[in-house]
């Protein structure tokens, strides 16, 4: 099964690709299932037809489906969200603010990543498409699953036999509810399945990214800003596309200098993401909705190639051993980065990399984990770390 999701900046026309993509794909043969991930869903509105939390026919082989967090959030939070507001209610009643504090920022955008993996343990059908919402929010969907296991690690090492150890000594001295064995249990579960979603989410063999721009300066910026934080979570991107292209019998007259901007703004992508593959869509002189006005897009988009196929694969971690010494060279593919931006921080066998606004933290390979950090540089679009 191949996965891939669509992100860029809001109001690029991702949902038009994404679904044009979908349509695509369906038309080569292939059965697929497209999702949104976006809070404000606009799938409906794209196929005209009302989608629900179950997958829905759209044509043939293709279903579609708008994640209904409500719903999910009461599957899956379970036990887990009655332990944390009975510790809540100790010394108030419940209220709709109560149940506003327990759903945790970023818990829904899970859920959503949640049933990508759900829909490929399925294994029902060939290609999922998500549709996912804009940049900001996509990057803290897909950062979410590493930092929270991080968090589960460093700050969650309790277990159940200490749990039961301490539990009337802490219940009665500080009047808190411990948790139980199914309370446990189910904390267990989530970590388990957020570990398996996060590996399934590196295999770049399956799961890819696609990045939705438009011929605009400013979009291009943020295109190149989520392609760079992208890279330093080791996402696959196999395809940038450049929507809302001016035709050249529409950028005559009144439009020839907005027109001569985009073709220099083009350029600029063609030359920046190189190799990554690029593909083209023009503005239309109608709106893009339904199943055949889709397809035509989403063929005029990717032509003869296989829109399901993994288009360009790019290794984003080097680590190679010096010739002349007993150090190590770990290289990050960075393009598009302000050096004057980048931190860099080591603790033991953790690094933490940050870029402006984005930071992560992981732990480092075994050959550098007694090593330290002697050298930094960002040389050809690479971070390039040496540990002696």
């Amino acid at each position: 099964m191949r996965i891939i999701l669509y992100t860029g900046k809001g109001g690029v026309g991702k949902t038009s690709v994404a679904a044009a993509t979908a349509c695509k794909i369906e038309k080569d043969g292939k059965k697929v299932l497209i999702m949104s991930t976006d809070q404000a869903h606009s799938l409906s509105d794209a196929f005209d037809k009302k989608l629900g939390n179950t997958p829905t026919k759209i044509h043939g082989k293709l279903d579609a489906l708008e994640i209904d967090t409500i719903s999910e959030n009461e599957n899956m939070w379970g036990n887990i969200k009655g332990y944390f507001e009975k510790i809540m209610l100790l010394k108030s009643e419940k209220s709709i603010e109560t149940e506003e504090v327990l759903i945790f920022p970023g818990f829904e955008d899970l859920l959503a990543l949640l049933k990508i993996k759900e829909f490929y343990d399925q294994g029902y059908y060939d290609v999922l498409i998500v549709d996912c919402a804009p940049t900001g929010e996509t990057m803290s969907i897909l950062k979410f699953p590493e930092l929270f296991k991080w968090w589960m690690v460093k700050f969650f090492p309790m277990k159940k036999k200490a749990a039961k150890t301490f539990k009337p000594l802490v219940e009665k001295t500080m009047k808190v509810p411990m948790p139980d064995d199914e309370m446990f249990d189910e904390i267990e579960l989530l970590y388990n399945k957020i570990d398996e979603l996060h590996k399934l989410m590196l295999q770049k063999d399956i799961v890819s990214l696609r990045i939705v721009t438009t011929p605009e300066r400013i979009v291009i910026k943020e295109a190149k800003r989520n392609f760079t934080y992208l890279h330093l979570y080791d996402f696959n991107v196999d395809a940038i596309i450049i929507n809302r292209i001016m035709s050249q019998e529409g950028g005559k007259g009144y439009f020839e200098k907005w027109m001569n901007i985009q073709m220099e703004n083009i350029r600029d992508i063609y030359q920046s993401f190189k190799p990554v593959p690029i593909f083209k869509s023009e503005l239309r002189s109608t709106e893009v909705r339904k199943y055949d006005t889709l397809l035509e897009m989403g063929e005029s988009i990717f032509k003869t190639t296989r829109a399901e196929k993994v288009l360009f694969e790019e290794k984003v971690f080097e680590l190679e051993k010096s010739k002349e010494d007993e150090s190590y060279y770990l290289k990050i593919s960075m393009p598009f980065v302000d050096k004057r931006e980048l931190n860099l921080y080591q603790k033991g066998d953790e690094l933490s990399i940050s870029i402006k606004n984005e930071k992560r933290n992981f732990t480092l390979p075994k050959k550098l984990q007694s090593k330290e950090i002697i050298k930094a540089s960002y040389i050809d679009d690479k971070f390039v770390i040496q540990f002696m």
